[in-house]
């Protein structure tokens, strides 16, 4: 509950209230000269009418209580974004045109609307608001604005906070997602210690304060004598590596239908997908500026690498060649990188076979840039050559038309196990 609010901006139009004191004052100075009782009675009219204006929307505007209830602050693209407002009154006398507004800046949110209370009257509504695209949003705080009826007043009350909304991008589920497995080397184990309890033990330490019970390791501690905790290691899976191209010169479309929207929405499914799977998973992107998540398992990550790609814009200057060259030291044998970018630009394509020829698995999602433009090619070349470039160097990839459904799209992967071959070409 917000009681009372701030006290309030009140405005004034200068003009028609100065003109009105200045007919007033007319009015009086020429009935005296003359001695014309007309002009005496508008004199008073004025005299009496603007004090009373003034008084009606103070009124109007105090002895209000707004609640404002924002039940999600985090929300999927797609789903509706809800919460509940209540306007009371606690005065004796009504309370007219008063224009009630939530500030959103998420389009489709119905931010205005016109009501009126009777004494110490509560009126509630809830809105439902679509999430169209992704993105950080801004919400709130309400204001309720009272004006007299000649509008020369106007009270401003604000309650609550502005608040900050995010919408995730859509992650299509995908049923089955292949890429060319890593190799491991050994017995087969890639060793990394990890806060998460997993079902291989690398050893014991001494207990910390804050470490759970359920980690203490009892004959340890019996042998010992004192408290001793388990240390947990990642299973013997490689990481995935998903890698974004964010060059803003390569991305063709606009608002829903751009490249961009498309690449990011299938950089959240491949994440779920491998994340749902107990798999590490890790993020880089170059949009305003270098962003990388490092590889780790857990709804939690799930959860940060949707707030990278909530956030993400194709506004980078850094072709995806230059960004996999400068982050190949994070990828080595044990790791799988899956590049998905709409660019026309063979180079990219070579880096990721010199990634190939160094034992790192990789895979690419291409997304058929000419289908995203309006004019039927982007200039520079064709997703057809980048492809041919790619199945010569071995290289497994998909490939996305614009609004193609990316379940369908994206599942057409085979069993681990199965040699891996280049899908078939741009459809």
């Amino acid at each position: 509950m917000q009681p009372g609010g701030d006290p309030g901006r009140l405005e004034v139009r200068l003009l028609p209230v100065g003109a009105a004191v200045l007919v007033a004052a007319a009015a009086f100075i020429i009935g005296f000269a003359t001695g014309f009782w007309l002009l005496f009675r508008v004199a008073y009219v004025v005299a009496f009418a603007l004090p009373l204006l003034y008084l009606w929307t103070r009124s109007m505007g105090n002895a209000l209580d707004v609640e404002v209830t924002r039940r999600t602050q985090r929300v999927t693209q797609g789903l509706p974004l809800t919460g509940r407002l209540e306007l009371r009154s606690s005065s004796f006398w009504p309370k007219v045109w008063l224009e009630v507004e939530d500030p959103c800046s998420i389009p489709g949110h119905l931010t205005r609307r016109v009501l009126t209370l009777g004494p110490r009257e509560l009126k509630a509504w809830q809105y439902s608001t679509p999430t169209r695209r992704r993105g950080v949003y801004e919400l709130g705080p309400v204001s309720v604005t009272a004006v007299d009826p000649l509008g020369l007043f106007r009270l401003t009350r604000r309650f609550g906070r502005q608040d900050t909304v995010l919408v995730y991008p859509s992650a299509p589920e995908l049923p089955n997602f292949y890429i060319p497995p890593a190799n491991l080397p050994g017995e087969g184990r890639f060793r990394q210690r990890t806060h998460n309890v997993t079902p291989t033990v690398a050893g014991v330490r001494e207990y910390a304060p804050g470490d759970s019970y359920n980690r203490i390791h009892w004959p340890a501690t019996a042998r010992t004598g004192e408290l001793m905790v388990k240390q947990f290691e990642l299973d013997p899976s490689s990481d995935i590596w998903i890698v974004l191209d964010l060059e803003q010169a390569v991305h063709i479309g606009e608002d829903d239908d751009s490249s961009e929207e498309t690449a990011v929405s299938i950089c959240a499914s491949i994440a779920r997908y491998f994340l749902g799977t107990n798999r590490s998973v890790g993020f880089v992107s170059f949009g305003e500026r270098l962003h990388v998540q490092e590889p780790d398992r857990g709804q939690n990550h799930y959860t940060r690498i949707l707030e990278s790609l909530a956030m993400a814009r194709a506004a980078g200057d850094v072709p995806l060649s230059a960004l996999l060259l400068e982050e190949a030291r994070r990828f080595g044998r044990h790791t799988t990188v899956v590049v998905v970018t709409p660019s026309t630009d063979a180079s990219w394509a070579l880096a990721l076979m010199s990634l190939a020829a160094r034992g790192v698995p990789v895979a690419a999602v291409l997304l058929e840039a000419e289908t995203f433009s309006t004019t039927g090619g982007d200039g520079d070349g064709s997703s057809l050559d980048v492809y041919g470039t790619l199945a010569a160097g071995g290289i497994y990839t998909y490939t996305v038309k614009r609004r193609d459904d990316l379940v369908r799209a994206l599942s057409t992967g085979r069993e681990a196990g199965v040699t891996a071959r280049p899908a078939e070409g741009p459809r």
